[in-house]
């Protein structure tokens, strides 16, 4: 899993350009690139992962000779950049939200500043690595929200795109807020408790519902979770589980509860609630599962469900109704004969027009509450006043004024001169991070529905290169 050398993992524009690049002389000038990702109605905000494997990706970077010899049949790329792609490695800088960071659209999530040959290899992985991941993390703290304080366990390997996206799934799941995965390999290799029972199949594999029970708790006597929607939930799943249940009582054990499947689980979480209370079973726990999702969450808290914990599969790891986060690389700087210019993508499209500068990313804080008021990109060397005024870039009437606030700098420093200055917390450890992130943003900001957007605004550095370009004052 870990320590894989992708560095042919792009594509080969990326390529094309940077034979260009040496060809042209100028593969070693430096240049600045900003990642991040457009405003969609399910990413109002997103919870940034995938770090720890980007930064695996970036120290295994090197073209072994079957990449060359790959390359070279392609027919299209010079001897002499092939060779000098024999001895390639990251030499520049990344500088980085950390797993766990709440961060919002259009503004620096990652940025990177190196020879413009290497920052142009690394683009389209770092936007898959840390895009779907994001992705991810973001629907399940989504899901995680609208649960509301019910446990939520990742069930979705077996709807993954593929062996990657349900094992990088269950892991930025975790960051997002799941408390565990049906995932086994996933469990393995990040440390994630592993969750689940059987299946209908487990049932119907005997001759009848209450003989798989009775071997299921036999086999399983202090893990015993029995699926009772394989026939009749009401009429024969939930009395034959309480049967199995008191027989286990009756020989020192506690049974775990039951799961359901499908049907309408409001109805029959309060039925089985109902019927486990009335022969002692209170503490039976009642799991439930399938095609569960922040707005089936959120009609089962409006019906009183007494469902305890969700299994979340097919639309927590395919982020089903966003099934991309829309990353953006865009160059904001470039290094010419010596001279360091800003560039910026100009476009009638007023969300493509992009932000010029080497910046950073400021989040400030009411100091009073302690609560994110907003997020400012500013310039790398660029100090805010106190007290300022922001303003919406566009909708210029849109402004307000902030006296005192703390403030906090978003990216943190990963690689340095090619060398890696950051050290991963563990998994839990950057869910604990979310979590408490989350808390300082106001519920608004978080609402599944028509949330409010929160103010992610430009310095006046920024403000005055970018007006330049828009003007057509440019070298």
């Amino acid at each position: 899993m870990m320590d894989r050398n992708l560095t042919l993992m792009t594509d080969l524009y990326q390529l094309t350009m940077m034979n260009g690049y040496y060809l042209d002389g100028t593969y070693k000038n430096e240049a600045v690139f900003d990642m991040f990702f457009r405003y969609k109605p399910e990413l109002n905000y997103a919870i940034f992962a995938g770090l720890e494997q980007a930064i695996d990706y970036i120290k295994n970077l090197k073209f072994t000779e079957d990449d060359i010899s790959y390359l070279d049949g392609l027919n299209i790329f010079d001897k002499g950049f092939l060779d000098y792609l024999r001895n390639f490695k990251f030499t520049g800088d990344i500088y980085s939200a950390v797993e766990g960071e709440v961060v919002f659209p259009s503004e620096p999530i990652l940025i990177v500043k190196a020879p413009l040959i290497e920052a142009q290899l690394i683009e389209t992985a770092l936007l898959t690595i840390i895009g779907h991941q994001t992705l991810i993390a973001t629907k399940a703290s989504r899901i995680v929200e609208a649960a509301h304080g019910k446990t939520v366990v990742e069930f979705g390997l077996r709807r993954a795109q593929g062996p990657d996206s349900g094992i990088y799934g269950s892991r930025a799941s975790i960051i997002g807020g799941c408390m565990g995965t049906s995932n086994v390999l996933a469990a393995k290799e990040f440390g994630i408790p592993v969750k689940g029972t059987h299946a209908h199949s487990w049932v119907m594999s005997f001759r009848t519902e209450l003989e798989a029970f009775e071997k299921f708790a036999e086999l399983f006597p202090d893990n015993c979770l029995l699926l009772v929607d394989t026939y009749d939930t009401l009429k024969s799943g939930i009395p034959n589980a309480i049967k199995v249940f008191k027989e286990l009582r009756a020989k020192g054990h506690k049974p775990v509860g039951i799961r359901l499947d499908s049907g309408d689980l409001a109805y029959l979480s309060k039925r089985a609630r109902e019927m486990l209370d009335a022969e002692g079973f209170n503490d039976a726990i009642i799991f439930a599962s399938g095609d569960i999702d922040e707005d089936v969450l959120t009609a089962l808290k409006l019906q009183d469900a007494k469902i305890d914990v969700y299994g979340v599969g097919t639309k927590l790891i395919t982020s089903e109704r966003t099934p991309s986060l829309g990353g953006v690389y865009k160059l904001s700087r470039i290094e010419i004969d010596g001279e360091k210019y800003d560039k910026m993508k100009i476009s009638s499209s007023l969300e493509k027009i992009t932000n010029p500068g080497f910046k950073k990313v400021l989040r400030l804080y009411d100091k009073k509450t302690g609560m994110a008021v907003s997020d400012v990109i500013a310039l790398k060397d660029e100090d805010l006043p106190k007290p300022i005024t922001l303003r919406h870039e566009t909708d210029i009437w849109k402004k307000f004024t902030l006296g005192d606030y703390d403030v906090r700098e978003i990216l943190a420093d990963i690689f340095i001169d090619g060398k890696c200055v950051y050290s991963s917390p563990t998994l839990f450890e950057m869910a604990d991070y979310a979590k408490k992130e989350k808390e300082k943003l106001w519920e608004e900001y978080k609402r599944l529905l028509n949330p409010n957007i929160y103010r992610v605004n430009i310095s006046k550095g920024v403000y005055d290169i970018k007006q330049k370009f828009l003007v057509g004052v440019q070298k």
